[in-house]
């Protein structure tokens, strides 16, 4: 048990040196950084760089380091964050997933896919506690960790600027009216909290021993995890979260294998955001106004079709397999399957006002159900189709209840660990799911006797659906309930004012948004005909979300659009995947900052 709590330490002391920075930025600017772990995979190739390949000291490749994520952090601040100070904290951290997508799929072109070895510059293994062996390495970054905190805490209490930074957190306004330049501040605050996120780069990397441009989502996301366990806000709280999520992680490991560290990690999201919000340290909750989508993503109407322009786009739509090659058609079913699954978002991030950032846990909800169905118990295709649905909603909206009572960004984080949970389920439960070796042989639709396995066939098959799915969001967008749901998104005040029950109706459209996530799901396993769980992850989330950005939260016809842009084009143009993903992170950003109401909408 000695061994096991030494263990859990160590590996929290590497997850509370990220959680420091992250804690920083999110006290100064309210904003849930998630590029923050892109800085730490950045800090950990510069490191593995300026050691391996310049041969230069440990003294001054950590100084290098400093200096490249400090400056990385600046320009994230400059370009990203602070244009979007005026606008809800929602459009910040829509910025910084952005951000955090161009960097790493930035990185691997830089550096390379490939993991590597990562110089030993102090030992890792010299030192004997107890049954267990440690190295210098781990000391040291257990000083570096004493130091950073007691440095911060003695610079925010009596620095000039500490205390600026200080003031700033507490309230913007009031700080520029004592004549603070919380423009300045904020620049300064992303370049420590990315300065340490470099620094945690370089000895985490040293820890284990080998370094990779991907490392940075895995990080950044069980960072998130020990600050906001900690208290957002807080730096001693991320230390303390840091340190208890490592212990926790490094028990539940010994009990039941490695595969329960994504259970453990985001379970323990869930439950805090479920009982205490704030954190161990922090205040419940950090944002006190809804940062209301429709604030932010609005600023027109929606174009709405009329139907003689419909009715010829849907004869094109059915005549298309006749006027392309089979693998344009394999990509337009594709294109479908993704619609399906973001015009129904429009539901709850359009009209309900509330950003959902976890889409692949449905989806994942409703492939696994379908393969399972169909492969194992022998049932027919449509049967497990709408049992997809119906499981990945009730699932879905069961994980999600209790955070409904949440505000803003806070349900949004939610709805990220529901996903991740969702999957790391489906990954451990290996006597049904088989686990990560995945469900093959997952077979085609009979329909009337006839198998649907071609190509085209399948394409049918995904626009019926999507017909389907867009006339029912559309008329539940019309319907009496997509009248609640667009005024609890266009405020939220104001509607409980007039007794809406805003939990209510925020979970009903996201149980609604999962329902057609898990039919999305299930075309795609019937698409692919095998599964496995590292398919369905946060790339796929994100994917999705983007979708309706570009394509206007608003407008379920949008999401066709969007998804033609961003699944369509880059696979008929054959983009290689990290130079795909680094796309959608361009695309996401520019049009937060530049067309926010997304290009399916008629501009006020």
């Amino acid at each position: 048990m000695f061994d096991t709590l030494i263990a859990g330490l160590v590996h929290g002391n590497a997850y509370a040196l990220v959680a420091v920075g992250l804690s920083l930025i999110f006290g100064v600017t309210h904003v849930a950084n998630f590029a923050h772990g892109s800085v730490f995979a950045v800090g950990s190739m510069a490191g593995w760089w300026f050691l391996a390949e310049l041969g230069l000291p440990l003294w001054a490749a950590v100084l290098a380091v400093l200096a490249v994520t400090g400056l990385l952090g600046l320009l994230i601040n400059v370009l990203a964050v602070r244009p979007l100070a005026k606008s809800p904290p929602i459009a910040a951290l829509l910025a910084t997933v952005a951000v955090s997508l161009v960097i790493d799929n930035l990185s691997q072109l830089v550096f390379g896919p490939r993991v590597r070895p990562f110089p030993p510059a102090l030992p890792t293994n010299d030192l004997q506690l107890g049954g267990l062996r440690i190295g210098t390495s781990d000391v040291v970054m257990f000083a570096i960790t004493i130091a950073v905190m007691a440095g911060l805490a003695a610079y925010l209490k009596f620095g000039r600027s500490g205390r600026a930074i200080r003031a700033t957190a507490q309230d913007p306004d009031a700080a520029l009216q004592m004549g603070i330049p919380v423009a300045r501040i904020q620049h300064l605050a992303f370049v420590i909290a990315s300065a340490l996120g470099g620094l945690a780069g370089v000895f985490v990397g040293m820890y284990t021993s080998n370094v990779s441009p991907t490392s940075g989502t895995a990080a950044g996301l069980t960072a998130f995890v020990a600050a906001t366990l900690g208290g957002l806000g807080s730096m001693v709280g991320a230390v303390l979260g840091g340190f208890l999520l490592g212990v926790v992680e490094a028990f539940g490991i010994s009990l039941w294998g490695d595969g329960v560290r994504d259970l453990i990690t985001f379970g323990v999201l869930l439950l805090v955001l479920i009982v205490r919000p704030g954190g161990l340290l922090g205040k419940v909750p950090a944002i006190a106004n809804e940062p209301m989508t429709g604030t932010f993503l609005s600023g027109g109407r929606e174009i709405r079709l009329r139907w003689w322009i419909t009715l010829p786009v849907l004869g094109l739509a059915v005549a298309l397999p006749q006027l392309v090659d089979r693998y344009t058609i394999t990509v337009a079913a594709t294109v479908a399957v993704y619609a399906i699954i973001a015009a129904s978002m429009t539901l709850v991030s359009g009209s309900a006002g509330q950003i959902t950032i976890g889409q692949a846990g449905p989806i994942a909800i409703g492939a696994y159900t379908s393969a399972i169905l169909t492969t194992i118990t022998g049932w027919s295709y449509w049967p497990a189709l709408l049992a997809s649905g119906l499981l990945a909603a009730v699932v879905a909206g069961a994980l999600t209840g209790p955070a409904w009572r949440l505000r803003g960004h806070y349900v949004a984080i939610a709805t990220l660990g529901v996903g991740s949970v969702a999957v790391a389920v489906i990954r451990n439960w290996e006597s049904l799911t088989r686990g990560a070796y995945g469900i093959r042989g997952i077979p085609a639709p009979v329909l009337f006797g006839e198998k649907l396995n071609s190509a085209i066939e399948f394409y049918l098959l995904s626009l019926a659906l999507l017909v389907l799915t867009l006339v029912v969001v559309t008329r539940v967008r019309a319907s009496h309930l997509g009248t609640v749901l667009a005024a609890v998104g266009a405020d939220e005040v104001a509607a409980r004012s007039s007794g809406v029950r805003i939990r209510d109706y925020k979970a009903l459209a996201y149980a609604v948004s999962a329902f057609f996530a898990g039919i999305g799901g299930s075309l795609l396993a019937v698409q692919y005909t095998y599964i496995e769980p590292s398919v369905f992850n946060l790339p796929m989330s994100l994917l999705a979300l983007t979708i309706i950005v570009l394509g206007g939260l608003y407008s379920p016809v949008g999401a066709v659009l969007g998804a033609l842009v961003l699944v369509g084009v880059p696979e008929l143009l054959r983009l290689a995947p990290d130079v795909r993903i680094l796309g959608y992170g361009v695309v996401l950003l520019l049009v937060i900052r530049f067309r926010p109401q997304g290009l399916w909408v008629r501009t006020a």
